[in-house]
């Protein structure tokens, strides 16, 4: 069993092997892995830059000749891609850990979001005190801040590398904990604070109805990973409650899951329940971070480092439209439900976010572009108890119906 350090060995070749000599004192087999390409490297690899560069879209020398950073890195991502499935499929495998800049940090975070839940991922960066979505994505991948450049060893390096060989010694060496002989069918939740009652009864309901529910926050790495396991085939049943990250992809925000939100459980015929948890707003940052575009619109200081903002009337008529199409578009049992009193904990009467006709437009939307899918309008709010327990019931109702079929 192996450990794969992935390196730059021209920029991060002193480095790398201090931790590949950390991690072999204590009792991990490492292969040093060099994605390097324009210098000359300081340390020999265990697999060198040019098998490397084998496995990607150019040969090394093609790189070289080049000498576009740019297309090296590109290539260098493929490369690592290509590695890390080649050495899961051999079974020996024992994890990942990567240091870098940016670049060295691309590479490496690459390969390790090509490998499965559970595999041990571990990225030394210089990014790593900052946002780091572009890197983690929704993989289980830990980043270690690298607190000073990674460029020569000094006492704050050499403290760093260390823990993260202490770190992925443990993670490696260490017995997991034993698996789980749980076989109830999953069901995926998606949940916001202004949506958090809603998400907590049904929670309830689906684990007494015998389920095992996994909720996933709407921030937009949420959204992903849930939509990631939905096309893996681990999920019989969603719960699509809050797709507030449909707006801040439509509008703006921070929070954007992408444009291939509200898919999966559609392509793959997954039964699910959709609702417009959250839609009434946009997720920015502090208040003076929002963009000047945006001065005129309605705020709402959820805390000092998170500003909503009100969806307008059009903007809530094309969510309407988008998440209309995406349902009218799924293969399996879907329902969507309407809560006709409110759609957030700061939307409904006398509530900051209160606007009857920006909901109207959504609700309007949703209901002229539904195609077949069902729809089911409640008066309720969206975190009235009556509105999660009917979302519950048709939830269980699709998936056994589902179950029948197949």
């Amino acid at each position: 069993m192996t450990v794969l350090l992935l390196a730059t060995l021209d920029t991060k070749g002193t480095e790398a092997a201090f931790l590949r000599d950390r991690l072999l004192e204590l009792g991990v087999k490492v292969r040093l892995v060099d994605t390097g390409c324009l210098g000359t490297p300081a340390v020999t690899a265990d697999i060198t830059r040019e098998k490397f560069y084998s496995l990607g879209p150019a040969p090394l020398e093609d790189l070289v000749e080049a000498a576009d950073r740019g297309r090296a890195i590109t290539a260098a991502t493929e490369s690592a891609r290509a590695l890390a499935v080649a050495e899961l499929a051999t079974g020996s495998l024992q994890g990942v850990i990567g240091i870098g800049g940016s670049a060295g940090t691309t590479i490496a975070t690459t390969a390790m979001r090509a490998l499965p839940l559970g595999v041990p991922k571990l990225m030394v960066s210089t990014l790593a005190s900052g946002p780091v979505r572009p890197w983690v994505g929704d993989a289980d991948l830990m980043m270690l801040n690298s607190v000073v450049d990674i460029l020569g060893l000094n006492r704050i390096s050499r403290s760093v590398l260390d823990s993260a060989a202490r770190a992925m010694a443990g993670l490696a060496t260490l017995a997991p904990a034993p698996a789980s002989s749980d076989d109830r069918k999953l069901v995926a939740a998606t949940m916001f604070g202004v949506t958090t009652p809603c998400i907590e009864r049904a929670r309830q309901g689906l684990e007494e109805a015998g389920f095992e529910v996994l909720v996933f926050h709407a921030t937009g790495n949420g959204g992903q990973a849930m939509e990631s396991l939905i096309a893996d085939g681990l999920i019989s049943g969603v719960l699509d409650i809050t797709t507030t990250e449909l707006a801040d992809e439509q509008v703006g925000g921070i929070l954007s899951a992408g444009p291939d939100r509200l898919t999966a459980a559609g392509r793959t015929g997954v039964p699910q329940v959709i609702s417009v948890g959250a839609t009434d707003m946009v997720n920015f940052g502090p208040r003076k971070d929002i963009p000047s575009q945006f001065a005129d619109r309605l705020f709402y200081e959820h805390n000092p480092t998170v500003t909503l903002m009100r969806t307008t009337v059009e903007e809530n008529r094309r969510l309407g439209r988008e998440i209309a199409e995406k349902a009218a578009m799924s293969t399996g049992p879907t329902t969507l439900m309407l809560p006709l009193k409110g759609v957030s904990a700061i939307d409904g009467d006398g509530q900051p976010f209160d606007d009857p006709e920006a909901r109207d437009a959504l609700f309007t939307a949703i209901r002229d572009f539904r195609g077949t899918a069902d729809l089911l309008e409640l008066p309720h709010h969206v975190n009235d108890p009556e509105f999660a327990d009917a979302a519950v019931r048709r939830l269980i109702d699709s998936i056994n119906r589902k179950g029948a079929l197949t």
